[in-house]
């Protein structure tokens, strides 16, 4: 059977599995833990909002750690709202 490649994330050459991504990377790019993440809203039921830690949006992220988002860190820049 001829090889699929080797895995898209860097520094890996594991061979590929699904989406471009080896077996552990597969898992992450499921998981949201890779930079170009499966999905950008919450993963709470029914929330439709921007995701922004562990792929919870601010709200759901606060009242699973019990951290305000003020006190999390601050998440990557981005560009100010026009």
């Amino acid at each position: 059977m001829a090889s699929k490649g080797t895995c898209k994330a860097k520094d890996c050459s594991r061979e590929v599995v699904a989406k471009g991504y080896c077996r552990k990377h597969y898992r992450l790019w499921k998981a949201g833990e890779m930079p170009k993440a499966r999905y950008k809203t919450c993963t709470f039921e029914k929330c439709r909002k921007k995701r922004y830690r562990l792929s919870l949006c601010e709200e759901h992220f606060a009242a699973k750690t019990g951290k305000s988002a003020a006190a999390a860190p601050a998440p990557a820049a981005q560009a100010p709202a026009a």
